[in-house]
């Protein structure tokens, strides 16, 4: 009843192997990568029982611990200040640069 599976799970870092390269729970406040199940690509299964009831649909979000991966694969980012979008901006991607 507190296990959500996300679409997706984000992107893990590059560099050497580790659990310091996979993306965290951030939102909402609770959340948490099972044990033995990382963040993959294709989904993700996530243990919740805080006091915000998740629907179908509802977003997680997950922090990456390198703003690089993310830099690669969207040409904007949302900035989120107390749970609001407060600006887009765009990545290096989003001014047609890219780096392989």
């Amino acid at each position: 009843p507190h296990l959500f599976t996300c679409l997706g799970g984000g992107y893990i870092a590059s560099g050497s192997v580790g659990l310091e390269k996979q993306p965290k729970p951030y939102l909402p406040i609770g959340a948490q990568l099972l044990p033995r199940e990382g963040a993959g690509e294709v989904q993700t299964p996530i243990h919740y029982s805080g006091p915000t009831a998740l629907q179908l649909g509802d977003p997680i979000f997950l922090r990456h611990s390198k703003a690089g991966e993310l830099c690669e694969h969207f040409t904007h980012l949302a900035l989120v200040r107390d749970g609001r979008i407060i600006e887009e901006t765009p990545t290096y991607r989003g001014d047609g640069q890219l780096f392989l």
